[in-house]
């Protein structure tokens, strides 16, 4: 397992009865997820000073409960990363703090290159890896079907300084977008996805991660280089293992050009605890 744990402004203060108690820089925030299946808490009193808690309702979906005032956009900044966080209706509050782990590789494959790396970001959703590929200093072609999430992307660009930095933002379903890079011989070095468990694209076009996505590694390797750098795939998909994401790259990516993969899971710490909370998996090839 791979541990996000150099964050300053997000931490896990505690974590029971299917919730976890985070800090968002100042805001404080009690959301569902569920790992948390254990029933004790390490620290009773620091529930008694939260800022809002997401409760889930028992029809679906759910709603906020403010306890304090919450402003309805702020900034978290990871390194010299800056992002803008809002409570969403579902749950969400636009960034996922463990894909820091994966934005540390990142930055260190591409920094690491004496040429300009061109990231092709799949369900790139608020652009977390978007910013962190532009801060080492690759081009970004960011690939998302919610124009909300492209423009919520670029305010994170913006934020953290990068706006003047390369990067193309396309609002369109991810499969149909590749298919139309492949016709017009555009190529990139890495390739970053994230793809949900089950999605819907711009004009209702179904996904399923358990149908869909070894068709989708295939068809992202016309659009590879010659050289190609690194191609990651993360996923929250219940019931698949990482080491299927490894097959599945071993079986397209290294079968054409070696390198080596590796896969795992991605973590949180909790503060002043050895729990953590498991995050999603990877898999992940380098040349």
């Amino acid at each position: 397992m791979i541990l996000a744990n150099n964050w300053k402004d997000y931490e896990i203060l505690d974590m029971a009865n299917g919730e976890k108690l985070e800090r968002w820089k100042d805001i404080i925030l009690v959301r569902p997820d569920p790992q948390i299946i254990w029933k004790n808490k390490s620290f009773p009193q620091k529930w008694n000073n939260i800022n809002a808690r997401y409760n889930r309702s028992n029809t679906g979906g759910g709603a906020w409960e403010y306890k304090k005032k919450v402003p309805s956009s702020w900034q978290v900044s990871y390194k010299n990363l800056t992002f803008n966080i809002k409570p969403m209706g579902f749950k969400h509050t636009g960034l996922f703090p463990e894909q820091a782990a994966n934005w540390d590789w990142i930055i260190e494959k591409i920094k690491k290159e004496k040429r300009e790396i061109k990231v092709l970001n799949l369900f790139a959703y608020t652009g977390g890896a978007s910013v962190a590929c532009l801060s080492a200093g690759a081009s970004v072609c960011h690939v998302d079907s919610s124009k909300g999430m492209v423009a919520w992307a670029k305010e994170n660009v913006i934020s953290s300084g990068l706006q003047d930095k390369k990067i193309r933002y396309i609002v369109d379903d991810v499969v149909k977008f590749v298919n139309r890079e492949i016709r017009r011989g555009n190529k990139y070095d890495a390739i970053i996805m994230d793809p949900p468990s089950y999605g819907r694209g711009a004009n209702g076009e179904i996904w399923k991660f358990e149908e869909n996505i070894g068709e989708l590694v295939e068809l992202c390797m016309q659009v590879l280089s010659d050289n190609p750098l690194f191609f990651l795939i993360n996923s929250y998909t219940t019931g698949i293992s990482s080491t299927v994401l490894e097959n599945i790259l071993n079986l397209n990516i290294t079968k054409k050009y070696g390198g080596k993969v590796e896969n795992g899971e991605i973590g949180l710490p909790m503060t002043d605890s050895k729990l953590i909370l498991p995050c999603g998996i990877f898999g992940r090839w380098e040349r």
